[in-house]
């Protein structure tokens, strides 16, 4: 697997798991600087590296009077707190080629949302900038496809790239998790993460807005560490019943730390199997 860092994260992490975490929108500071509190503690506690998540502005809403964000460069200077303060790599989505100069100067990693994995011109610009890229697996997309947009940002020289599944479409308004496609998508030679979020949205299904059930959130995610994924993918909210988007999906905060140690702990259960 391709070995490379961001920041003071190093890829594979210690333990062989690394968190990409944060709310899924950057809806204000207070809240920001809450989320990374508590990852930066759970960070040190566990000894696990985590990427700090966070959209400053959300492009793909189902429904036109969706709420999208603060405002552009307030969302993206609070990012930039969040590593400064808390020393953690940031993360955030760019949808089209004219976003990524202005996030490519506050973040870490630039993230290529699942609806535009295929989109050349933004592959290329998002890898051109020497920071990591994140690509999202299409919904539609089978894994070994990730191999060809993978290509697409390497063919700037850039060999900080991540994959990320986060289940298929099936049938209107659900996702399924094939499995298969964490080891499928590992055959690439790039960290493979899964988003165990967005794998239990229901797109669409809730009058406009997404959905989800996430009742499935820890299952898949151990089935996930079980198969021997390099990354997980979690967006959390201090209340998630007031998020500004992805409420249906996104965990409690409070409730984060005991998921991650259940996680761990069942990754030291995988190494050990693997070390015999």
């Amino acid at each position: 697997m391709q070995k490379f860092s961001i920041g003071n994260v190093n890829l594979p992490g210690p333990k062989g798991l690394f968190l990409i975490a944060g709310p899924c929108l950057v809806e204000g500071r207070q809240m920001a600087m809450e989320v990374a509190a508590e990852l930066d503690r759970i960070r040190e506690e566990m000894d696990i590296p985590v990427i700090f998540k966070g959209s400053y502005r959300k492009a793909n809403r189902s429904s036109a009077s969706s709420f999208t964000g603060i405002g552009d460069r307030e969302a993206l200077e609070i990012l930039t707190e969040v590593r400064s303060t808390y020393g953690m790599p940031v993360l955030t989505d760019v949808h089209e080629t004219g976003e990524v100069e202005l996030a490519a100067q506050y973040v870490d990693v630039l993230q290529i949302p699942a609806f535009l994995c295929r989109q050349t011109d933004l592959l290329v610009a998002a890898a051109a900038t020497g920071l990591t890229v994140n690509i999202k697996k299409g919904q539609f997309l089978a894994p070994g496809d990730m191999a060809y947009a993978a290509e697409k940002a390497a063919s700037t020289g850039n060999r900080k790239i991540m994959l990320t599944e986060r289940g298929t479409t099936f049938g209107y308004h659900n996702l399924v998790v094939d499995f298969r496609a964490l080891p499928i998508m590992g055959e690439s030679g790039w960290p493979v993460v899964f988003d165990a979020t967005h794998s239990v949205q229901l797109p669409g299904a809730a009058s406009g807005v997404s959905g989800g059930d996430r009742r499935f959130l820890l299952p898949l995610a151990r089935a996930a560490v079980a198969t021997g994924v390099d990354g997980l993918f979690f967006e959390v909210h201090p209340d998630p019943s007031s998020a500004r988007s992805d409420a249906a999906t996104q965990v409690r905060l409070d409730e984060f730390a005991p998921m991650v140690r259940e996680l761990l702990q069942l990754q030291a259960c995988v190494q050990s199997i693997h070390s015999r």
